[in-house]
């Protein structure tokens, strides 16, 4: 299968406007570079929690599919953004598998200095902290992401010793993984995507922590009421949605991390989560936001 390939440019103001159009629009991956050709730098996808996003002005490339026509889909783009279509740019590539291709650019992460998130390929950076060895293999989630490093963040800098956590919507389980190599007692695993169940089962046999998991759909497992903590690293959309089914997993008093959230996407999330939670915090990264909350 060949792929379209679009590019356009963007500032900090707009980049994570333009980054989630792109997705919207049929994109599988997006690419971001420095912007000036001349003092070009290596691809960034996402820098350290709590340092200025990216560059002054920013390069984004998009992978479309070449079933997309990208003529349309670059119309698209300047009309939904009143963007100057002739500063877009689109060219055809040859058969390549472009969604692992990226992972080149994965390098080690540490997060609260003593989470270490370490591809396959390296050896840790720092023997004495808590290590992830982690392939992502075609699920979201590496931890390179601003909604992924957000709760990884959360989960190095929080005492979660003996919780019983709900990683819904898994993706590589990076966030499950991460919370049983913290000290969590038990962590369920769900997604809807068959992909992001057999990564997250092949990294928890990497890192040794698949006794602790439970790795299922939803649907086939049992969770309501058995939550002490349940992460949500989804997108605005399906967490409205799921407010209902998250009210029913998580004990009086247990706490819920939201992401994968545009910082205009707050107000409405918190407006859907307020009767049955109560905010505790809200972290930004990169024009990204994770709420924490307690259940009342």
């Amino acid at each position: 299968m060949s792929w379209w390939q679009i590019t356009l440019s963007a500032t900090n103001n707009n980049l994570a406007t333009i980054e989630k159009l792109l997705f919207e629009l049929g994109s599988v991956s997006v690419t971001l570079q420095d912007a000036k050709p001349a003092v070009r730098e290596t691809p960034l996808f996402e820098p350290a929690p709590g340092e200025t996003p990216l560059w002054d002005h920013t390069q984004l490339t998009g992978l479309f599919p070449d079933t997309l026509n990208p003529t349309t889909v670059c119309a698209e783009i300047s009309t939904k953004l009143d963007y100057d279509i002739t500063r877009i740019s689109f060219k055809k590539l040859a058969e390549q598998n472009w969604t692992r291709a990226w992972l080149k650019y994965f390098k080690p992460l540490c997060f609260a200095q003593r989470l270490w998130v370490i591809p396959d390929g390296y050896t840790t950076p720092d023997p004495c902290a808590v290590n992830l060895y982690l392939d992502p293999g075609m699920a979201f989630g590496t931890g390179t992401h601003a909604t992924t490093a957000l709760c990884l963040e959360w989960l190095a800098s929080h005492n979660i010793n003996n919780y019983t956590v709900v990683d819904y919507g898994c993706g590589s389980g990076i966030l499950g993984i991460a919370a049983a190599a913290l000290g969590a007692n038990h962590v369920y695993c769900t997604d809807i995507d068959p992909q992001a169940l057999e990564a997250t089962k092949e990294n928890a046999k990497k890192n040794s922590v698949n006794d602790h998991l439970s790795i299922n759909f939803p649907e086939n497992l049992s969770l309501d009421g058995i939550a002490d903590l349940l992460i949500a690293n989804i997108l605005a959309a399906p967490l409205l949605a799921l407010e209902p089914v998250f009210a029913k997993i998580l004990k009086s008093n247990s706490i819920l991390l939201l992401s994968g959230i545009m910082g205009d996407q707050v107000g409405m999330v918190k407006q859907r989560y307020t009767p049955n939670f109560y905010g505790i915090g809200t972290s930004l990264n990169s024009g990204w936001a994770m709420l924490a909350y307690r259940r009342r």
